[in-house]
């Protein structure tokens, strides 16, 4: 923020921000802003009278009214123009001109937190060189008694930066794992807000996480459940004891990218292949929302992968990207000409995407041999998150039952079994429907009868409710 109004929201600080504008000014440039207000308001004033100097000259003749409310309807005003131009708005420019680099409100500015690094010593010389250039074009100090020069490792926002990569302070990283399972609702959500922040280094942060997420305070009182939270908890520690170190990403290395998605959250992992292996670049994950529970897990990888193309934009762009998969649907919605439904909407928004689509079989050794060791397959996941499975009871994220979504009848089950179905124009489109009943005969599954309708005007509703009462 500009003025460091942190917490108010962005349309507030802009108002603010254009409200400070005079105080930023180089010496005589409010008289100056002044002069040319001035000049606007009355040049507005003189075009709504009609009485421009070009509407008094001795060739044309004085315009009325009419004309010089139509006149102004069809052009901006003086007034309009300048406050709109770049002199009116101090950030409309995207950088203020090196007039303006002065001071703000008599204070002097400091910088804090910054990191830069190369591969070689000269490439460093030359990025100090530019920064300190730049520092000194905009008025920012630097304390060179606090600065570290030419270090192996460096501390940077709670993070250890070396040439190997990026891990967390092994100091707040022990503290985490120190901790006790919480006593109450609010001490989860302080684990969890420490957590956040070195959620970048766990693996399927947001899959094991999701049991706490949906933890309430009745859960603490006497008679609640938390042995799937505690387990949960649990293995976060653990995970933050063997957080791996992501590497820097290198544009001239290939992309490789892994998903995993179950029946509450997924999660998607970057990576790229130095040494023979797989190694982490970044790590990204959510839990799913109430109405994509019940996708196909196909559908869901495919949002796993929608959101790492996401978050890690500016890498990814133009970039060949292999990505492993247990399904095979993947290629077929990225490729495939004639999709309907959710696939035709995944198939816009990876069509941009150059996409090389690897399946991967369960108890792929070969796969498995690629990743860095402590990393585990996606494809392995399965068998050991049973046990941090969030609750559905008091939970907004209710998970169904797979084998509630399909009437199950025995095999030895004699009687009748009725499907129906029925579909409607729009109304603009006609309103008309069709509806559509048949009646099957058990154990044999032969047709009693099969019939379809033509309905004149309907609607979706309207249409399967027929469908099931002449079938019925």
């Amino acid at each position: 923020m500009p003025f460091g109004l942190k917490n108010a929201p962005m349309i507030y600080q802009r108002m603010i921000d254009n409200a400070l504008w005079g105080f930023v000014q180089p010496k005589g440039g409010w008289a100056n802003f002044s002069e040319k207000m001035r000049k606007a308001e009355t040049a507005d004033a003189d075009d709504r009278a009609g009485v421009t100097e070009a509407s008094v000259s001795l060739n044309e003749a004085p315009r009325t009214k009419f004309e010089a409310d139509r006149a102004l309807s069809t052009t901006e005003s003086a007034v309009a123009t300048l406050v709109n131009s770049p002199l009116a708005d101090m950030y409309s420019s995207g950088e203020p001109d090196e007039s303006s680099l002065v001071p703000v409100l008599d204070r002097r500015s400091f910088v804090d937190d910054i990191c830069f690094g190369s591969e070689t010593f000269e490439a460093c010389l030359a990025t100090l060189d530019r920064l300190l250039s730049r520092f000194q074009e905009c008025r920012i100090s630097v304390s060179f008694s606090k600065s570290l020069f030419v270090q192996r490792k460096v501390g940077f926002l709670s993070h250890d930066v070396s040439a190997a990569g990026i891990a967390p302070d092994t100091k707040k990283a022990t503290a985490v794992t120190e901790l006790s399972f919480p006593s109450s609702n609010k001490g989860v959500q302080s684990f969890l807000g420490a957590l956040n922040y070195y959620s970048r280094f766990i693996q399927d942060f947001a899959v094991y996480g999701a049991a706490l997420y949906q933890l309430k305070d009745a859960d603490f009182e006497p008679g609640g459940d938390l042995s799937a939270a505690r387990r949960s908890f649990a293995m976060l520690q653990q995970r933050v004891r063997d957080a791996p170190i992501l590497r820097h990403f290198d544009r001239g290395k290939d992309v490789h990218v892994t998903q995993f998605a179950n029946e509450w959250a997924l999660s998607s992992t970057l990576r790229q292949e130095h040494e023979g292996k797989l190694h982490p670049v970044r790590f990204c994950g959510r839990v799913l929302k109430d109405t994509m529970m019940n996708y196909h897990p196909a559908e869901k990888e495919v949002l796993a992968l929608l959101l790492v193309l996401k978050v890690c934009y500016t890498q990814l762009v133009g970039k060949s990207i292999r990505v492993y998969t247990r399904f095979s649907t993947l290629e077929w919605v990225h490729k495939s000409k004639t999709l309907f439904g959710r696939a035709t909407q995944f198939a816009v928004l990876l069509s941009p995407w150059h996409l090389v689509v690897e399946r991967v079989k369960e108890k792929d050794c070969a796969f498995a041999q690629l990743l860095q060791a402590g990393l585990t397959s996606f494809v392995d996941l399965d068998e050991s998150l049973a046990s941090v499975a969030p609750p559905s009871k008091g939970s907004p994220n209710v998970r169904l039952d797979p084998h509630m979504l399909y009437a199950r009848l025995p095999t030895s089950y004699s009687g009748h079994v009725l499907s129906f179905d029925g579909s409607a124009k729009m109304e603009k489109h006609g309103g008309y429907g069709s509806c559509s009943w048949i009646l099957w005969k058990l154990p044999e599954w032969t047709i009693v009868i099969a019939v379809s309708a033509y309905l004149e005007t309907t609607t979706v509703n309207l249409a399967e409710y027929a469908g099931m009462n002449n079938g019925v």
